[in-house]
């Protein structure tokens, strides 16, 4: 890798208050890292490419992109090789085929980033044993699916319709060996719905299943803190979005671990409670919850 790119000459006597050229060095690391990502280059190599120290870069694109350069490489990296495994290749070949040094590699990269196996993305599921149980809550009756890996579903079932909200939760995993196992989901149940559980120095595990797109809007929701509430539109926002509100509705929608994930907190452009999966009545009863727990003396 050279030291003095054409690129890096180009940029190395910018107006460090300029936001137009700091926009420019983003979009050639994007462009860059999205050339390059089977070489897997260190920031080192990144920051030379753009004529910057490595702390400096780091510092700015992670104020642009909300990731580090290496996070938005492990991303690029991500997606190419769930393509590949799409298209049928296998691990070993799709390890090699991104530069990395085999499966293990892959494996931490998907564990890292899915909280799954890339052979049980691959395999939609098969292979996997996913414990479910229903368990009381504040809000009716909780349906919980957890992996090894963590928490993957948590849903709510009106009397009656316990069947219904299992069998619509088994879709994501088609494949995968579910079995009734109340006593591995319990403390998971407790935590969830226990504020005096809550410890940000212990955060539950979440397993997210789902494409980049809605991956990003589910963690977006995980940053509403208790008691507050944003729009569709201030979401969409702030994934840099601006003109899908309604695609982010629709991820939003289709968030698989209720409450956890706090779909709830999201509301229309005037402050209207909008359409929840689990129900407007549920919506209202999380919402008025969570504002007695700050009037708690």
């Amino acid at each position: 890798m050279t030291m003095h790119s054409p690129l890096a000459s180009s940029m190395t006597n910018r107006d460090p208050m300029n936001p137009e050229a700091d926009y420019a060095i983003v979009c050639a690391v994007i462009a860059y890292l999205s050339r390059n990502y089977r070489d897997q280059p260190e920031l080192e190599e990144i920051a030379a490419e753009v004529g910057m120290s490595p702390t400096r870069l780091h510092k700015l694109f992670t104020r642009w992109c909300g990731l580090s350069p290496k996070g938005f490489l492990q991303a690029v990296t991500l997606d190419h090789a769930k393509r590949l495994l799409d298209q049928s290749a296998n691990l070993l070949d799709t390890s090699y085929e991104l530069g990395l040094s085999g499966p293990g590699r892959l494996h931490d990269l998907f564990v890292t980033h899915h909280a799954v196996t890339p052979g049980a993305y691959k395999s939609r599921g098969e292979g996997l044993e996913i414990a479910y149980g229903f368990h009381a809550s504040p809000f009716g009756k909780a349906l919980l699916l957890v992996t090894d890996y963590g928490l993957a579903g948590l849903a709510f079932a009106d009397p009656g319709e316990e069947e219904a909200t299992l069998a619509e939760m088994m879709q994501r995993f088609p494949q995968a060996r579910y079995r009734h196992a109340p006593d591995a989901t319990v403390r998971y149940a407790e935590r969830v719905f226990e504020p005096s559980a809550w410890r940000a120095e212990e955060p539950l595990r979440v397993v997210f299943i789902g494409s980049d797109f809605e991956v990003r809007v589910w963690e977006s929701l995980l940053e509403i803190p208790v008691g507050a509430a944003t729009s569709y539109g201030a979401l969409a926002k702030k994934l840099e979005r601006p003109k899908a509100a309604r695609a982010v509705g629709a991820a939003v929608g289709r968030n698989p671990i209720s409450f956890v994930v706090p779909c709830h907190r999201v509301v229309g452009a005037k402050g209207a409670l909008t359409g929840y999966h689990w129900g407007i009545t549920r919506k209202r009863a999380m919402l008025g919850w969570e504002s007695g727990l700050l009037t708690k003396d």
